[in-house]
């Protein structure tokens, strides 16, 4: 038969970079990691421009967009998530 079909998955991550000016966290989703990271330490997002330069802190994957979605307004909406993750994050 031929050929070996390839399949490539496209993961969805949930992130948290830190700024190394101050004590603050931004949570965010993209699908592609590296891209969003280098975007923000470069100023192209606008509300935190100000903040540079970040840190990648945290991170998590999922293989569906609507999941990863799902935890970021998890996390920017519900505190007690929130402290606890950053809680974590900043006494690893």
């Amino acid at each position: 038969m031929g050929g070996i079909l390839a399949l490539t998955t496209i993961m969805y991550y949930v992130y948290i970079i830190k700024s190394k000016l101050k004590k603050y966290y931004y949570i965010g989703s993209t699908e592609d990691l590296k891209r969003r990271f280098e975007e923000h330490n470069s100023g192209k997002t606008k509300s935190i421009k100000h903040l540079i330069p970040f840190e990648l802190v945290y991170y998590e994957a999922y293989r569906e967009k609507v999941l990863a979605r799902t935890r970021e307004i998890d996390l920017k909406k519900n505190s007690f998530r929130k402290k606890e993750l950053l809680d974590r994050i900043e006494n690893f």
